[in-house]
């Protein structure tokens, strides 16, 4: 498996804007291009010198090839609507991670 981690500074004066983008139109978006099998929106709990509230969003999906047609096929257009919208108040950078393994506790 392979996580697609988005993490994003939003600017105060529009989080709550992006806040409903994010979950209401971009995520269910993103998903619906069938090129990702989960979600997850999380919060950094480190406060950034430049202010600001910081958000990671990890988008699962099967594998590296599937990620390489979502950067070829749809990358685009989502990150020009995210400029469009947020432009100088969002800061963005992108990792890729593979799944080595996985643990839970036993109850």
């Amino acid at each position: 498996m392979i996580i697609y981690n988005i993490t994003t500074n939003i600017h105060e004066s529009v989080h709550d804007q992006w806040m409903i983008w994010m979950q209401h139109k971009h995520i269910p978006e993103m998903l619906a291009t069938g090129k990702f099998t989960s979600a997850r929106l999380v919060r950094v709990l480190v406060e950034e010198e430049m202010g600001g509230i910081t958000y990671s969003i990890q988008y699962t999906t099967d594998s590296k090839i599937t990620l390489e047609r979502y950067y070829k096929e749809d990358q685009a257009r989502f990150q020009a609507e995210a400029m469009k919208l947020f432009a100088d108040k969002m800061l963005s950078f992108r990792t890729e991670l593979e799944l080595v393994s996985e643990f839970f506790q036993n109850n």
